[in-house]
């Protein structure tokens, strides 16, 4: 096991510091979770701000169709005034991360900022990460997974 559930919670709590200095006092906050893990990882991130700010936090989710051309699913419209915070698990190649930022900036939103949870350190995709948990090395052939069981998370490499 690469993270347990109190890891990755103290974790989240400091990604969620992070995005409260990084917003001033006039911009709300946009969350957007890539389904399935991002978006877990997401909503532990309100949560904790929401405990210690009171900031105005939204959460959004956001779906790649890898069985539809990788079509973007979001269904959601608000101002492109916003920081929007674009939050994965594991960040691969870079290439989910990158078809959302460009998603969010072909809509005329320029206020973008990306956080993953892991970061392998193996982009191909022209994607930076703003905020990361933790960076792990391993080889490109390794896999890392994290996985929601009873509400409670954790990472593994497989």
């Amino acid at each position: 096991m690469i993270l347990d559930n109190d890891k990755i919670l103290r974790i989240c709590n400091r990604l969620a510091c992070q995005i409260v200095e990084e917003t001033d006092v006039s911009k709300k906050i946009i969350l957007v979770g890539i389904k399935e893990k991002g978006f877990e990882i997401a909503k532990v991130i309100e949560k904790q701000i929401k405990f210690f700010s009171n900031k105005k936090v939204k959460l959004y989710s956001i779906k790649i169709e890898k069985n539809n051309n990788n079509k973007i699913k979001f269904e959601h419209k608000f101002s492109n005034d916003y920081l929007i915070f674009i939050i994965d698990d594991v960040l691969n190649t870079g290439k989910t991360l990158f078809k959302c930022v460009n998603y969010f900036f072909n809509a005329g939103f320029v206020n973008i900022k990306t956080i993953v949870l892991i970061d392998r350190d193996h982009k191909k995709h022209p994607v930076n990460v703003d905020i990361k948990g933790v960076s792990l090395s391993t080889n490109f052939e390794d896999t890392v997974k994290v996985l929601s069981e009873n509400k409670k998370l954790r990472a593994i490499l497989v």
